[in-house]
């Protein structure tokens, strides 16, 4: 059951890889392949029980991610220094821009959901 959520996780990172190939070669391709697999689970309306099953297998190794970035910011710590500005000002502006976005979104879906029942 694993092996058979891998194949899916996999042929959807394939797919996106293929599609980042030949028509997006601005977004990663491991974007596009996360992109597919939300599409394909809100058409489908739940997770399947292998795409499950392998997700519970893969979660406990997901800070493992974390090493390489940590990694590469202690070796560019002069460059990453240099650029301090541009990074301090991206980050003000995500901050007042996903916030309030965030805000409202969670009224709307308190509305939504209050208007349902």
């Amino acid at each position: 059951m694993i092996l058979r959520g891998l194949v899916w996780l996999v042929l959807l990172q394939l797919l996106g890889v293929a599609l980042n190939h030949w028509l997006l070669p601005m977004l990663p391709s491991a974007i596009i392949g996360l992109l597919l697999l939300a599409v394909w689970l809100m058409w489908r309306g739940s997770v399947p029980e292998p795409l499950q099953q392998a997700a519970n297998g893969l979660l406990p190794y997901l800070p493992l991610l974390l090493v390489v970035p940590a990694s590469g910011i202690m070796i560019a710590s002069d460059a990453l220094f240099g650029e301090l500005p541009a990074i301090l000002g991206a980050l003000v502006l995500s901050l007042l821009v996903t916030v309030p976005f965030c805000g409202w979104l969670l009224q709307t879906l308190i509305r939504r959901m209050e208007r349902d029942q």
